[in-house]
């Protein structure tokens, strides 16, 4: 039986795909890090985001879906195919 919490965490995490920008702390929960993690990747602009007001961080999902897809590593079988095909890229 499902206890409260974990169906609030399942309505949460629904609620939360739904959103198209995020602020911070839907950032964190999204793509699973800490806040302390995420303040350094902001600081550092690591991560795209927006800060309109100078204060609050707000993040598109798209660019941070595209952030967490970024540098792809290739599976053994792609790699065997390039190798076998001649190095296609």
């Amino acid at each position: 039986m499902e206890t409260v919490k974990e169906q609030l965490d399942r309505i949460e995490a629904g609620l939360l795909a739904q959103k198209t920008v995020l602020n911070f702390d839907d950032f964190c929960r999204y793509v699973g890090i800490s806040k302390s993690y995420g303040y350094k990747l902001t600081s550092g602009r690591a991560v795209p985001h927006s800060c309109p007001n100078g204060k609050t961080l707000f993040f598109e999902r798209s660019q941070v879906d595209s952030w967490l897809l970024q540098n792809p590593v290739k599976t053994a079988l792609q790699l065997k195919k390039e190798v076998k095909g001649g190095a296609r890229v």
